[in-house]
């Protein structure tokens, strides 16, 4: 896409990683609060690691997924549309989503594991995008 003279072409591959993070945003948003909604209705769905550092109740950490989930799917269905809060917010979101999932790696390792990559991902691709790709 080429604008008036005097900007810079936005590049196909920007655009695409946005889009991704966008999307990727929104299916871990809705697995993330899958996953707390599981934890506050059955308890002792997650098996935990004995003697772990940092040992929280299943419901507690339910609640917490829950209500991430919920406000990276909204983040990333605003940097679909190109709002640049969103892409702040996704950002902070990705952040906390990476940090609870870390506390969260005994009850669900390779779970915890695979959603902190995608966040990193997340954060890297909204990291790249631009406030002139945004209006574009």
């Amino acid at each position: 896409m080429v604008r008036s003279a005097g900007s810079r072409r936005t590049s196909g591959w920007t655009v695409g990683f946005v889009l991704f993070a966008g999307i990727m945003m929104i299916m871990s948003g809705v697995f993330e609060a899958i996953a707390g909604f599981a934890a506050i209705l059955e308890d002792e769905f997650y098996v935990t690691t004995p003697n772990y550092a940092y040992e929280f109740d299943a419901t507690v950490w339910g609640w917490i997924h829950l209500a991430l989930g919920i406000v990276v799917a909204a983040a990333g269905a605003g940097v679909m549309a190109g709002q640049v809060w969103a892409r702040v917010v996704g950002i902070g979101m990705a952040v906390l989503s990476a940090i609870a999932n870390f506390f969260f790696i005994p009850y669900y390792p390779f779970w915890s594991l695979v959603m902190i990559a995608l966040d990193v991902f997340v954060i890297w691709a909204l990291c790249v995008y631009g406030r002139d790709e945004a209006r574009g």
